[in-house]
């Protein structure tokens, strides 16, 4: 299902005033909620305590210049050309489905708009767009594994346009 029709079901359930909503279109399906399911405020509360390892390391300057400088070098090893970075924190997904043909390959041109792959990040599938158009030159990140935000995902030969 398109992620503009979903941010359009999210604004009709908001403008409304219904609760719930739940759409099936062929083998796809999504349901929006005003209001989290029974017993997933403990899930709610999971963020809260990943604030303080961000300050950690503050707290202790050894250790941040070492994760500074390994992330650093993590981008000094990039290859050239254009990153598209994860814009959120979930799992991310190379093709539509397990088994399916991926978005897209080493190699393949793609054009600004076109899917690169999907991420998942709470239950929900986000689509994630060429921002600009070339030739895939790497896919960082393999099918299935955890990303963060900003992690970067592709890199695009905008030369090869």
């Amino acid at each position: 299902m398109d992620i503009r029709k979903v941010k359009k079901l999210i604004d009709l359930v908001d403008a409304s005033g219904i609760a719930e909503i739940e759409i099936h279109e062929g083998e796809e399906s999504v349901r929006i909620s005003r209001y989290p399911p029974p017993g997933s405020f403990s899930s709610m509360a999971a963020p809260a305590p990943m604030a303080p390892p961000v300050a950690a390391p503050s707290a202790a300057p050894a250790p941040a210049p070492s994760a500074t400088a390994a992330e650093s070098s993590a981008e000094d090893q990039l290859p050239p050309g254009y990153v598209v970075a994860s814009p959120m924190v979930g799992t991310f997904y190379g093709a539509p489905a397990p088994g399916a043909k991926p978005f897209v390959t080493p190699g393949q041109q793609v054009a600004e708009g076109d899917t690169l792959c999907i991420i998942e990040a709470m239950k929900m599938l986000n689509q994630i767009e060429a921002d600009v158009g070339g030739k895939v030159v790497s896919i960082l990140v393999e099918d299935g594994h955890p990303v963060e935000y900003g992690q970067p995902l592709v890199i695009i030969d905008t030369a090869g346009a």
